[in-house]
């Protein structure tokens, strides 16, 4: 029997390699690089507004072949429909891909979602205007095609990041990680803002451009598991991957199996036992029904309403309701994605120390409905929107993150799935695909409700859809709560 080493290697940090570097570093920038191009979209709707609507010119109204509406208003609510129609295209998509990225090889899925939507986003945005072609039918085909390919990539990162980290650390890892969302939304802000004087197709070309070289960078380097080493055991490397932490049960340790540290990688040894066969893929039904993905999967679909409406509309609220410029309010919105990085790691990492996820999230969306009070009666000064717009993301975006990327995981590496743990990219798909299908809901009620009763209403709407997220997690709150409160009594008896 081989020993148990306790060698400092063992401790959190030094069970990581450099191979677990990459492969979070290479997985963390291609969806920083997916949301950068996907934000500049939202960064350049005045722009695309402005030339899709006609010009006065001397008192007369002139028409040209790129007047695709009569007014701004009519704009703005394509613009909406386009949001729509994405978000329910990357809802479906994602359905479908997290069950084929669990069947194939993970690397290739990626990359294909990668490049492919790296050159629909140039067409849509560089191309047409260069060629100065437009038509309402080219861009809804093209937006529709765009959101099934950029589905392909989230299932598949949370995939390959769940193979790579157990669950010890996993809210304080995958809470740092999730930032990426938020990283690319800064990115793509900062680089729409820098071209957009050239001209609205020149934050397309430099976004789809770099995502593009990103796709064939992941192709050509990225590991999707230990496994690819070739010098792993066959068998698990993570004694408690499979336990989430939404479980009432105690961790035990298993009757004669034995942790070995060996160079930063962990094996279970189970004495003379044979190394276990590959573990088939879960079919996407078994997947809907594992315990707390129904549940979080409705409560993220409210919360990806309100989170998506933030990132699909905050530059184009601030130009329009304070009348900034549209690079100044693409500089300003950048704070909410600030605010979500920092909650997304700082919960994370107190769900790990709590042993619970649940009571975070219940307790930051609770803070969250206030905080959206707070931000609807903001004065127009930039300062004091920024403050406000970090403190809503904090709230909001923390848990978002949280729920599509930490939470995922545990659910796809839960007891239940013990000789079936090729689930991880169809729970998440199937997680983040019903968020969207939210999402998507979300952003035309956004359009319809600002033309016919004003921004005040679309705030209390996001209060609402805050408020449903917690409803739908709430017996899983009162479960967790309750376990912690036997803990703690169980602790007490024992002092």
């Amino acid at each position: 029997v081989t020993p148990v080493m306790s060698s400092p290697c063992c401790g959190f940090l030094a069970q990581y390699t450099h191979h677990h570097l990459v492969a979070f570093l290479l997985t963390f920038f291609s969806y920083v690089l997916l949301h950068a191009s996907r934000k500049t979209f939202s960064n350049v709707k005045v722009s695309i507004s402005a030339q899709w609507t006609p010009s006065f010119a001397l008192l007369d109204l002139t028409w040209e072949k790129n007047n695709l509406f009569a007014d701004s208003d009519e704009a703005t609510l394509f613009l909406g429909v386009l949001d729509t129609i994405f978000l329910f295209s990357y809802a479906v998509g994602l359905y479908m891909s997290g069950v084929i990225g669990d069947r194939m090889n993970l690397r290739y899925v990626l990359s294909f979602g990668l490049c492919g939507s790296a050159i629909v986003e140039f067409v849509f945005g560089t191309l047409t205007e260069w060629l100065q072609f437009y038509n309402i039918y080219l861009y809804c085909g093209l937006w529709v095609l765009n959101g099934l390919l950029q589905s392909a990539v989230w299932p598949c990162v949370v995939a390959v990041m769940g193979n790579w980290f157990g669950k010890s650390g996993r809210g304080f890892v995958f809470g740092l990680w999730s930032a990426c969302a938020s990283v690319g939304n800064i990115l793509g802000a900062f680089l729409a803002s820098s071209v957009l004087k050239y001209g609205y197709e020149y934050a397309f070309l430099v976004t789809s451009v770099l995502q593009f070289a990103g796709g064939v960078v992941v192709f050509f380097g990225l590991l999707t598991s230990p496994k690819e080493v070739g010098d792993l055991s066959p068998v698990e490397r993570d004694a408690d991957s499979h336990r989430p932490l939404m479980s009432d049960e105690e961790d035990e340790e298993e009757e004669g199996s034995e942790e070995v540290c060996d160079g930063g990688y962990y094996t279970i040894q189970q004495g003379d036992e044979e190394p276990r066969e590959t573990p088939k893929a879960i079919g996407f039904c078994q997947a809907f029904c594992l315990p707390g993905v129904l549940p979080y999967s409705l409560a993220y679909a409210c919360l990806k309403l309100v989170n998506y409406s933030f990132f699909f509309w905050l530059p184009f609220y601030l130009s329009r309701n304070f009348g900034w410029k549209e690079a100044q309010a693409d500089r300003l919105s950048v704070w909410y994605d600030v605010g979500g990085i920092i909650g997304g790691t700082i919960q994370g990492l107190i769900s790990d120390c709590m042993g619970k996820r649940a009571p975070v999230l219940a307790v930051s969306l609770l803070l969250a409905m206030g905080a959206l009070v707070g931000y609807s009666h903001s004065p127009p000064d930039q300062v004091v929107n920024a403050a406000l717009l970090a403190t809503t993301g904090f709230f909001i975006g923390g848990p978002s993150n949280m729920i599509s990327s930490a939470i995922s995981a545990d659910l796809g590496r839960q007891e239940a799935l013990r000789g079936s743990q090729e689930a991880l990219a169809t729970v998440t798909g199937i997680v983040d695909g019903t968020g969207s299908i939210g999402a998507a809901a979300g952003q035309y009620l956004v359009s319809l409700i600002e033309s016919k009763l004003g921004w005040m209403c679309v705030f209390y709407f996001f209060i609402v859809m805050t408020g449903g997220s917690i409803v739908f997690i709430l017996p899983l709150i009162v479960t967790e709560i309750r376990a912690m409160w036997r803990d703690r009594q169980a602790r007490t008896q024992q002092l």
